[in-house]
């Protein structure tokens, strides 16, 4: 197999992805998330307002090194980073459930421009001041009775959606 070190990862081309982690309070979440970013060629997370930044243990135990290779921004707000996004070009996508949200998988979500994927606290999801920043939302279809996923995995289905759309 061939895997990447952690130095030729940093300085591979990455897909032009950030995911935004808005007040994410499970470290093992997080790690789950730089862990996940790493396996899908994804090179920046912001981490946001509660969410803990490496280096951290806990992350650590999820993450596994992961949290060496993937770049971090830590922002006091998740609004700061989408906003920073903005500005940079990135269509802001928050993965919810909204009235309007796009159905992942179903719907064409647009990637010919750099995407932010912004992911939300556990309980509360993403702040509303963040929703009203986003260009469009992701919702991922779920078929049972609980409406919800963890967001770690909420993070790796979308993660590895939008980069598939990318790499076609």
């Amino acid at each position: 197999m061939h895997r990447l070190s952690v130095e030729e990862f940093r300085q591979s081309e990455k897909l032009p992805i950030v995911v935004v982690l808005d007040n994410v309070r499970s470290k093992n979440n997080i790690g789950s998330v730089f862990r996940t970013a790493d396996a899908m060629g994804i090179g920046v997370i912001h981490c946001c307002g509660i969410t803990a930044t490496p280096p951290d243990r806990d992350i650590h135990k999820t993450a596994l090194g992961a949290e060496d290779s993937v770049a971090f921004n830590y922002f006091d707000d998740a609004s700061l980073s989408v906003k920073q996004l903005k500005e940079k070009g990135y269509r802001v996508y928050a993965v919810e459930q909204t009235h309007d949200s796009l159905k992942l998988g179903t719907d064409a979500i647009d990637c010919s421009h750099p995407v932010a994927l912004v992911l939300g606290n556990e309980i509360d999801g993403v702040q509303e001041s963040v929703l009203a920043l986003c260009d469009a939302f992701i919702e991922i279809p779920q078929y049972g009775s609980k409406h919800s996923l963890n967001v770690s995995c909420a993070a790796a289905i979308a993660m590895w959606e939008i980069s598939k759309t990318m790499r076609l």
